[in-house]
């Protein structure tokens, strides 16, 4: 099988040694404000993508394990380092956790599972991201995230995403690069585009729609996709582009989503249940659902609604009186 699956492209901006900041996009999903009940604690998210710089200082204590499918490092299993970048900035959008100069990501104390299926170009055989699905089975992660979309629809490819959901995993996936920015045409990449998984287009800091992000009536929200600061090798920090950056911010997102409801349920919910939950938390932004799905993930929309809800019954009451 010839290599037809890549990252979803995407541009680096810049790179830097030092930086001490929560980044934009982490602070527009309202990540910082669900920290003081959850910060990720106890979920396990595997990274599908091109490994990971696992000796940086804001990952190291982040990473529980993984492995490689890749022919890179003559095909070794156990060494799932990043030679690209591409899955290292994933990783700190996800969980990075900040140390006395550095970033922070969506959930810093939730474990990630690094799984290399993609090699130093970037690239990879579906088989080997089916092999890797089947590894964060095995290995009982809460959620998968894929950064990488090719334009085949593979059934075998289908199959063990169906199967991944099956154990109760939510699988985010970009939604893909392609776009047009004219929400009539539709651009389709693969895994994004299946009912299955949760595909997440990109969103500029203005909350716009990026002109590149895929669209079309499987979108199921948005998230921040461009210039999002972030790990990148060797212990530096990048800025890159693309619908890539935009789905680690749903697994995050989805990592204190998932520690705060069965926290407050007290069971473990479904993953259509959990789902649930995600949507509850965006907010429409005023364009087409084939572009922004149900909206921005925002997870203090919730609270915000509670606060509105019970403003109104003071004035009712006092009106009353």
């Amino acid at each position: 099988m010839e290599n037809i699956v890549h990252v979803i492209p995407y541009e680096v901006i810049f790179q830097v040694t030092e930086v001490n900041e929560v980044p934009p996009g982490v602070e527009l999903i309202q990540a910082p404000a669900i920290w003081k009940e959850t910060k990720g604690k106890g979920i396990t998210v595997a990274i599908l993508d091109t490994g990971c710089d696992s000796s940086h200082p804001d990952l190291q204590n982040q990473i529980i394990g993984g492995r490689n499918f890749t022919d890179d490092d003559g095909s070794n299993p156990d060494i799932y380092l990043d030679y690209n970048g591409h899955g290292t900035h994933v990783a700190g959008t996800i969980a990075a956790q900040k140390n006395d100069k550095g970033v922070v990501g969506v959930a810093p104390e939730a474990s990630l599972l690094i799984v290399k299926v993609l090699n130093r170009k970037g690239s990879g055989q579906y088989d080997w991201i089916i092999a890797g699905i089947n590894y964060a089975i095995e290995q009982k992660a809460d959620i998968i995230s894929m950064s990488l979309g090719g334009p085949t629809d593979l059934p075998e490819l289908h199959e063990a995403i169906k199967k991944a959901l099956a154990t109760n995993i939510l699988v985010v996936c970009a939604a893909g690069n392609e776009g047009d920015g004219d929400d009539s045409t539709d651009e389709f990449a693969f895994p994004g585009c299946y009912n299955e998984v949760i595909s997440v287009g990109a969103i500029n800091l203005e909350r716009s729609p990026s002109d590149f992000t895929n669209s079309h009536n499987e979108i199921d929200l948005v998230a921040p996709g461009e210039k999002i600061l972030s790990t990148y090798l060797n212990g530096k920090f990048a800025t890159l582009s693309g619908t890539s950056m935009a789905a680690p911010h749903v697994s995050g997102a989805l990592a204190l989503i998932k520690g705060l409801v069965n926290n407050s349920f007290g069971r473990e919910l479904s993953e259509p249940e959990l789902y649930a939950q995600l949507i509850k938390r965006t907010v429409p932004l005023g364009f087409s659902p084939k572009l922004e799905g149900n909206g921005l993930v925002y997870l203090t929309v919730l609270e915000h609604l509670t606060n509105v809800f019970e403003k109104e019954s003071k004035k009712l009451v006092l009106s009353s009186q």
